[in-house]
């Protein structure tokens, strides 16, 4: 088992889980994120490699059978497979030092503590009211029965999943370094030469 390499950064859609990243990643060259697979089509501006690797849904599922994805979910309303790609994690492995971030859910990050022993934070909004304004800033379109269908996913996962991670960290709006610097602390403690 590979200890103190890998780190897990989940929660509710919406609570900063990438923009937590960004910030741990920008001033530290020895941070890669784990890049995930996925069957939905390339979007302008992203790279094969670098924001997913996009297969076909065939090849989505010869990896599954091969172990290449030990984990997937898919997603009914996209018709869309998402997945840890291990053949992305095992190359980031093989470079001396480098602590990989991996962006998944309550089954990817078992996966990953127990394969890897990952140490696992799930990014909590500071209260369900703000978080709903984060929700809406970020997407004015959204009827209210969409709103309300996020919002019942959100109380869901801090239910039931939040309590599955190592740690719980607040990304409060306006204090994304402070949640940063708290998961890079909790890391160092945790041995992770960050």
């Amino acid at each position: 088992m590979t200890a103190k390499r890998v780190v897990v950064i989940a929660g509710p859609s919406g609570s900063g889980k990438n923009a937590v990243i960004e910030e741990i990643m920008k001033s530290r060259p020895n941070c890669a994120r784990l890049v995930t697979a996925t069957t939905r089509a390339m979007r302008p501006g992203e790279q094969e490699g670098v924001d997913y690797y996009y297969l076909s849904k065939e090849q989505f599922e010869a990896a599954l059978k091969e172990g290449q994805i030990p984990e997937h979910r898919f997603v009914p309303e996209l018709g869309t497979y998402y997945g840890t790609y291990l053949p992305d994690l095992e190359k980031k492995l093989t470079k001396p030092g480098l602590i990989i971030f991996a962006q998944v859910d309550i089954e990817g990050a078992r996966l990953l503590k127990e394969l890897y022993g990952a140490t696992t934070f799930f990014i909590m909004p500071e209260n369900l009211d703000q978080f709903r304004g984060r929700l809406l800033a970020r997407d004015p379109e959204w009827s209210s029965k969409e709103l309300s269908a996020r919002m019942k996913i959100t109380e869901e996962e801090i239910r039931v999943h939040a309590p599955q991670y190592d740690y719980h960290v607040v990304n409060a709006d306006g204090r994304l370094k402070e949640a940063a610097d708290e998961i890079v602390a909790i890391l160092r403690k945790e041995g992770y030469t960050i």
